[in-house]
């Protein structure tokens, strides 16, 4: 399967100079504790950026803003050029589904329908959100299914699957909607150790075809394999960013120093 069927992203040289998606000055709390504070964040067409950091940082909040999940308190959302979301001015709600659309998620937990097959989880929004035939969304499905590894799990429940099988049922449910972006909010954190690897072989054979994506992950020989750029989120706040080699063998910041130490096992 191509590139474009997976949905890639036009190229690079396109809207705002090749920016994709742009966060601006984004700010969000949760009663009386702030959990970002002015967040700048662009991805570019095609690119591949990995974001990591301390439990409680930020990260999934951030991502969940980014395709308006979660409506910040304040700051600005361009995608493709366009305004999408602005603090104190009314967005309409077809805006935000619309934005949604195109910049898929892929959770933690799997959310699939237990009394679907694997088939039927993914074709099911397509059906009743993109308005396809049954036989239309079936054959995208067939397609996308096939392209995770999981041709022959087709009339399979969840129960059926192995958590990694799952997940990439949840990942052919995401493509089905034919995004411009991909999320993925630490997609191996519910899977055994065992299983991670064909759910992150998976996220890396997207990346080689084309697709924009912003993962949060601990994973960080996958991050240092996937990202073009790696941002260190901590504090609320963006410490770092910059390529895997120099996020991973030479950051700058020590607040950065101490968390790859703590995390690589170097403490």
């Amino acid at each position: 399967m191509s590139a474009t069927c997976v949905g890639r992203a036009p190229l690079v040289g396109a809207a705002e100079h090749g920016v994709l998606l742009a966060a601006r000055g984004i700010r969000k709390s949760f009663g009386h504790k702030q959990v970002l504070d002015g967040i700048d964040l662009e991805l570019h067409y095609g690119e591949h950026l990995a974001i990591i950091g301390p439990s409680g940082g930020g990260k999934s909040t951030l991502i969940r803003c980014l395709n308006m999940l979660e409506t910040p308190d304040d700051g600005e959302l361009i995608f493709e050029g366009k305004q999408i979301w602005k603090s104190a001015e009314a967005v309409k709600e077809s805006t935000l589904r619309a934005h949604r659309l195109k910049v898929g998620m892929v959770f933690q937990s799997f959310n699939l329908f237990a009394t679907h097959t694997a088939l039927q989880n993914v074709s099911l929004a397509q059906v009743h959100t993109l308005h396809r035939s049954r036989a239309e969304a079936d054959l995208r499905s067939r397609e996308l299914l096939g392209l995770v590894g999981l041709a022959e799990h087709l009339d399979k429940l969840p129960n059926q699957l192995s958590g990694g099988q799952q997940q990439r049922v949840a990942i052919a449910r995401a493509l089905a909607m034919d995004p411009q972006v991909m999320l993925f909010d630490e997609p191996t954190s519910a899977i055994d150790p065992e299983m991670r690897i064909e759910v992150l072989a998976v996220m890396k054979d997207l990346a080689a075809r084309g697709m924009s994506m912003i993962a949060v992950t601990h994973e960080f020989k996958f991050a240092a394999d996937f990202a073009d750029r790696v941002i260190f989120l901590a504090d609320s706040r963006i410490i770092e960013e910059g390529t895997p080699a120099q996020i991973f063998t030479s950051p700058k910041h020590e607040r950065t120093r101490r968390f790859v130490a703590a995390v690589s096992g170097d403490v």
